[in-house]
């Protein structure tokens, strides 16, 4: 007999950490206090995950930040609501303000924006939790920058339009709010932290053929 949300136990943050299987294979996240298996990321996720982690290294190089701002393999991030835990495709983080994080070293949790540069998430069948809960959690953390990227245009309407097309948004911290900027095609991406990064969207979509 499956259970109702009622009878459902909600998870608050830690006891998902301390639930999380050690060298899991499969990604798990927190949603509203329910564990969600994250989908396994298609061989085109990856393939454009992959890509933009090189062409980020390479403009951290490119600004001096080598060994500054650095991509770990994974990490989780606690948003101010107990009840989620977030593992992100993609996060630069500050090795500056990384000293701030008590949890890192031992569990790989993320909790202060100021450890973080740019959160990124490719867009999967699961879209939603990208555009709304993500979004509201990374705003009101205070993460400076997070990319949607959209490349199989499964957002709703409401945001890539119709039809629909692939689209990448830069989301700018401003005042608190998240300030949603889109590209598409030969659109050079705008990016307020690396601003000496030469990219287009489509090139980040045809990583992907």
């Amino acid at each position: 007999m499956s259970q109702t949300q009622s009878e459902l136990k909600l998870l608050t943050f830690d006891e998902f950490i301390e639930w999380y299987p050690e060298n899991s294979e499969v990604r798990y996240e927190l949603h509203d206090g329910v564990i969600v298996e994250m989908p396994k990321p298609k061989g085109e996720h990856s393939d454009l995950a992959g890509f933009l982690i090189e062409e980020l290294l390479i403009t951290i190089r490119d600004m001096g930040k080598r060994g500054i701002w650095t991509i770990p393999k994974e990490s989780i991030i606690k948003p101010y609501r107990d009840k989620s835990g977030y593992e992100p495709d993609i996060i630069v983080l500050n090795q500056e303000t990384i000293d701030t994080e008590t949890r890192w070293k031992k569990e790989s949790v993320i909790h202060n924006a100021s450890s973080v540069k740019l959160i990124v998430e490719v867009v999967s069948t699961n879209w939603q939790d990208d555009y709304y809960d993500k979004l509201r959690d990374y705003e009101a953390m205070g993460i400076p920058e997070y990319w949607i990227v959209d490349y199989a245009a499964l957002g709703g309407r409401v945001f890539i339009g119709s039809p629909k097309v692939p689209t990448i948004f830069v989301c700018e911290l401003i005042d608190g709010e998240y300030q949603m900027t889109p590209f598409r095609g030969t659109n050079l991406i705008v990016s307020p932290t690396f601003l000496q990064l030469n990219l287009s969207a489509q090139q980040i979509f045809d990583s992907v053929i």
